[in-house]
């Protein structure tokens, strides 16, 4: 709780948001060894050069991807899993890519702890999305990209969203909205994650 208390300050505002952030246990989705550290609003590594997102960052993202009511959302970047499982809580139905294999072992057996039926996972390149799934509601993407992938914009229904970090090594966590005559990009604020890197690892 004083997890959520701390997002409250930061100004997380929208309560089912709080309220899965509260009751998803994170260190499940960290080794044991750092698991004393999972309750901090901070980024831990999880292996693979990749790290668990700061919890303010997946609330803040999870916060603009229900801004419009959303049912299917695809993630890139599985990772921990620990995004994935905040939004399986929150819509209908969650699919997420993940291109280092084992990071995707490891959070497959966590989604099905916990319970996680609407969530779909699988192994590929994170660029190409999943377009047999789509067209999605909103894309949100959990690496940055030095620019916008135009295949992923693509797999938006008109008037979704996608949600990124973008740039190199100055980036802003953006929301670019899909329209019939094109797109409309708004930025958030700074952030800092890994970059977005091609192809797959077994």
């Amino acid at each position: 709780m004083r997890l959520v208390q701390r997002l409250r300050d930061k100004g997380i505002k929208n309560e089912a948001v709080l309220s899965a952030m509260g009751e998803t246990p994170r260190h499940i989705f960290l080794d044991e060894a750092l698991a004393h550290r999972a309750y901090e609003d901070t980024a831990l590594p999880i292996g693979h050069q990749q790290t668990i997102s700061q919890p303010y960052i997946v609330a803040r993202m999870t916060e603009l991807v229900l801004e419009t009511s959303p049912r299917r959302v695809l993630e890139l970047g599985t990772g921990s899993g620990y995004q994935a499982a905040i939004l399986a809580q929150l819509v209908d139905d969650v699919y997420s890519v993940e291109r280092i294999s084992p990071l995707l072992d490891r959070a497959v057996v966590r989604f099905r702890k916990m319970g996680l039926r609407n969530l779909s996972a699988r192994h590929s390149d994170g660029g190409m999305g999943w377009p047999e799934r789509g067209p999605f509601d909103v894309i949100i993407v959990t690496a940055a990209p030095k620019e916008l992938p135009v295949e992923l914009l693509r797999q938006l229904k008109e008037g979704g969203r996608m949600i990124a970090p973008v740039g190199d090594s100055s980036q802003s966590l953006t929301v670019v909205t899909k329209h019939s005559s094109g797109y409309d990009e708004k930025i958030i604020e700074p952030v800092m994650f890994v970059p977005f890197l091609p192809g797959t690892v077994v």
